[in-house]
Parts: structure tokens; C-alpha cells; sequence
């Protein structure tokens, strides 16, 4: 019994030790992260469509857009405040997310994104990695 036990530990250790480490990358691309959040989806679609169109004229290299899990608030509200105190209304607001990467941005293209007009309710995070 102790001999396979050993056999299956060594084999284990030889795995471990076959397993290297990635190695890093020696060019560090600049990476211009965009977050778009907005209650409605189509609105939301529109802006990113818009965006993207905007940095492909630029001649720019896009990654996206990745859809983002939904967030959904829900409240519940009674309906009448003495008496009928079990009916109850549900609300909710569903946060609908993107996510854009433009890889190695020039400068045309942050001042194209910095003038484009987007429609009222649309959230827009820009972050530089």
C-alpha cells in the first residue's frame, strides 16, 4: 500500500515540476478601457455602434464590445399601508453594461471620443491601462 502511495506522489511532483510559469510580455501596449452603462439596451447598442465607428475611422484596433452581466435592482413596495399589508408591488431597474478596449489609441482618436455626442442615460467610464 505505501508503495503506490509514494508512486502517486512522485508522479504528481514530476508534473508539477514539467509546469512553467507564462513568460511576460516585453512590449506594454497602452490600453484605453471604456465602460458603457445605460437602462435601456437599445440606446446602450446605439452609443457602442457609435463609438466603435468612431475609433475604426481613426484607423484604431478594437476589442469588443463584451457584454457585461446585467445588473438588476429590485424593490418591493407594500401597495397599501394598513390594512392589505400582504400585497406587495415589485419594481426593478436593469443597469445594462458594455465593455470596449482600443489597443495603442493615438491622439485623433481620444479627441474624436472626447467630441462625440451620445443620447441622454448613457454612462460612459474611460480608464487608460
Amino acid at each position: 500500500m505505501e508503495k503506490t502511495a509514494t508512486k502517486k506522489n512522485t508522479k504528481t511532483a514530476s508534473v508539477k515540476a514539467k509546469v512553467s510559469k507564462p513568460v511576460a510580455k516585453a512590449e506594454a501596449a497602452s490600453i484605453l478601457r471604456i465602460r458603457v452603462r445605460a437602462y435601456d439596451s437599445k440606446i446602450l447598442d446605439a452609443s457602442v455602434k457609435q463609438i466603435i465607428e468612431t475609433a475604426l475611422r481613426h484607423d484604431a484596433k478594437v476589442v469588443g464590445p463584451v457584454p457585461l452581466p446585467t445588473d438588476i435592482k429590485k424593490y418591493t413596495v407594500n401597495r397599501a399601508s394598513f390594512v392589505y399589508k400582504n400585497a406587495r408591488e415589485q419594481f426593478e431597474m436593469r443597469i445594462h453594461r458594455r465593455l470596449i478596449d482600443i489597443i495603442n489609441p493615438n491622439a485623433k482618436v481620444i479627441e474624436a471620443l472626447t467630441n462625440i455626442s451620445l443620447p441622454s442615460g448613457v454612462n460612459i467610464d474611460v480608464k487608460m491601462i
